[in-house]
């Protein structure tokens, strides 16, 4: 059997999906199977959704994000839609869902316990610094605590130190992806 980046501890390749029309997403999905080991489908791009089409004959598991403005998403219709379209995701059996951790508690409770087979991805944003080691590991139980069963944290970079913070998260409970984005250059 061929050996997978999981088998050596190296991670997996995702590719995310973030066109504007059907047409280009499922092009764009037909190309990412050659290479990704994940397709993240970036439903806050699409002007008109259908995720049963994209979702259909399905050649590698999927993310499925519809990520408000406030998480640097680009979803603008009302909460309510914005909510449904990530329902029928796991409806649809879709394997992941990437939901922000800021999401109205009442909506994440229910949301989380309804999942049925889906992974739930619980995100967080902060696109202003790098908090503390000791707020990122607090930021990161109250995530797990929560029943994420993957916890997502995305950071400000603002020095090289701050990717240093983020790494020294890998002790988290959870399988966890950590991100950390730089204004661009970082000096050493």
């Amino acid at each position: 059997m061929k050996r997978s980046l999981k088998d050596e501890g190296l991670g997996r390749i995702c590719i995310p999906i973030a066109e504007t029309t059907m047409k280009d997403a499922i092009k764009a999905i037909k190309e990412a199977n050659r290479f990704a080991d994940l397709i993240e489908l970036r439903m806050d791009y699409l002007r008109k959704p259908g995720l049963a089409i994209l979702l259909q004959d399905r050649q590698k598991p999927f993310i499925i994000t519809n990520r408000r403005k406030q998480e640097g998403g680009k979803y603008w219709v009302n909460e309510r839609r914005r909510v449904r379209i990530l329902e029928e995701a796991i409806d649809l059996g879709a394997e992941f869902v990437d939901v922000e951790f800021e999401a109205k508690r009442s909506w994440l409770r229910d949301f989380i316990a309804n999942k049925k087979g889906t992974r739930i991805i619980l995100s967080s944003h902060d696109f202003q610094g790098t908090p503390s080691l000791k707020e990122l590991r607090k930021l990161c139980g109250r995530m797990t605590r929560w029943g994420a069963d993957i916890v997502k944290i995305v950071t400000f970079a603002r020095s090289w130190e701050d990717n240093l913070l983020i790494l020294s998260l890998r002790r988290c409970e959870k399988i966890n992806l950590y991100v950390c984005i730089s204004p661009g250059r970082v000096r050493i």
